[in-house]
């Protein structure tokens, strides 16, 4: 199952960064790519170097360690990431050069599929760490620094999260008023398109204590909106307090009890595991937020049996129906794949019949490429480049008309808004809406982690501007 996907640089602040002018003080550089389990992971990473001693920097050539946390779900993944370390190869040649020692790994979803290949191909990268092992790194950097290369990619028996130092709170109130919070990984779905199960493992659900334990710190810290993450979030099934096995919907109610934590979200989910305790929770929790990103991939019931989703889109269609039924504000957001193997133009028109039944506030769509390793990369009848193009051009033309329509849709409306930061321009603040959306207000209107009403004015091409009412 597949979160949506980014791509940030750096770990730290310029703050800090200005902050540390002891030059004895080992600094880390991670860049991340791909999805926002992938952030949070950084995020830890760091949290794990901190008690080694390094501190995070936003500027590679300050760094004593380059990490690149990595992402397996785009095309040409792995090729990005030794182009970048060709780069950051050339880099530490001159550091050996001037006699500074500048340490390379490599991390995330690559690392596991690509392992010591990685380092036979960029022989200056000193570690590679798989996602389920790196609460190791302080140790593996000590055998590195032993003049050892590390490949550190069979899942751990341990618990990462158990060996995780908590973060400080004063690094947790430097990330703002919104967090991540992994809580379950891995999947067990197997979709032929999909090489999550290979690189993320089977599903594993994070007990309930340890969960609310880090909720509880993140609220401490000022954090009033926290994000579940899961390659398959609503398939969480943890140990609760009471001993018993707790579903999702169950979790949210347990969190939303957290003094200071004022929403929740959830991402990225299964329709076959949207069940009845979590709807009933987004028709009974106000702190859940009316947004629900639930992938159907296809409108085509035949490429969905290819794709192995193990639903119809009758299915689908009638769980939306169910859900909206619950909260008849949510907004739906979506994932689309065009040009899956033996795809055709009914196939495709099924897909768009699909968008136009629900009526997506947002949606995300790509061109299907093959995995290695995957079912689908084996399966005849693969879609040409050229038709593949057409129908992701309508097909995204479509999912931004029916989000340019609800943005529209909300203006003239009073909604709740949480500030999260600065704007770009002078005398502007960002906040978010409770469908996610930017939404641009007045830098008086309110401060950092509060939540205001305003009046929706009008809409950008992403955002939202508003008012104080």
């Amino acid at each position: 199952m597949e979160l949506n996907t980014i791509e940030s640089h750096g770990a730290g602040s310029p703050a800090e960064h200005s902050a540390s002018t002891d030059q004895t003080v080992k600094k880390v550089f991670v860049k991340t790519y791909g999805c926002q389990m992938n952030v949070y992971d950084s995020q830890r990473m760091t949290d794990a170097l901190a008690a080694d001693g390094y501190v995070a920097t936003d500027a590679v050539e300050d760094a004593d360690l380059v990490l690149l946390n990595t992402c397996h779900i785009r095309e040409k993944a792995a090729e990005k990431v030794y182009s970048e370390l060709g780069r950051i190869r050339d880099m530490k040649a001159e550091r050996a050069e001037a006699g500074r020692e500048l340490l390379i790994g490599v991390a995330g979803c690559v690392a596991q599929a690509e392992g010591a290949e990685i380092i036979r191909r960029a022989p200056a990268v000193d570690l590679v760490i798989g996602p389920q092992t790196y609460h190791r790194l302080p140790d593996v950097l000590a055998r590195v620094r032993g003049g050892e290369k590390i490949v550190e990619t069979e899942y751990a028996i341990e618990d990462k999260f158990d060996h995780l130092p908590p973060p400080k709170r004063a690094e947790l109130a430097r990330r703002g008023v919104t967090a991540f919070l992994t809580v379950q990984e891995g999947c067990d779905k197997f979709c032929t398109f999909c090489v999550v199960p290979y690189t993320r493992g089977s599903e594993v659900s994070r007990p309930v204590t340890q969960i609310v334990a880090e909720a509880e710190r993140l609220a401490e810290a000022g954090v009033r909106e926290v994000t579940l993450l899961g390659q398959n979030v609503n398939a969480w099934h943890g140990v609760g307090e009471n001993g018993e096995e707790w579903g999702l919907g169950r979790l949210l109610f347990r969190l939303a009890q957290i003094p200071g934590l004022a929403r929740l979200r959830y991402t990225t989910s299964h329709p076959r595991d949207m069940d009845d305790e979590l709807i009933a929770a987004h028709r009974d929790l106000p702190a859940l937020m009316p947004y629900l990103h639930l992938p159907v991939q296809s409108g085509s019931d035949r490429i969905l049996k290819a794709m192995n989703r193990r639903h119809t889109a009758r299915d689908y269609l009638a769980l939306i129906e169910r859900i909206r039924s619950a909260r008849t504000d949510i907004a739906m957001s979506g994932d689309f794949i065009v040009g899956f193997p033996g795809e055709t133009d009914e196939d495709f028109e099924a897909t768009l019949k699909l968008v136009r039944e629900v009526n997506y506030a947002l949606a995300f769509s790509f061109k299907y490429s093959p995995r290695p390793g995957t079912p689908g990369a084996e399966m005849d009848g693969h879609v040409s480049e050229a038709v593949k193009d057409e129908r992701l051009q309508r097909l995204q033309a479509l999912l931004l008309k029916q989000q340019q329509d609800f943005g529209l849709s909300l203006v003239g409306r009073t909604i709740g808004t949480l500030i999260e930061k600065p704007g770009r321009q002078a005398g502007q603040k960002v906040g978010r809406s409770p469908w996610l959306q930017p939404v641009i207000v007045d830098d008086k209107a309110g401060g950092i982690g509060d939540i205001i009403d305003v009046r929706i004015t009008r809409t950008g091409y992403n955002s939202l501007f508003a008012e104080l009412v």
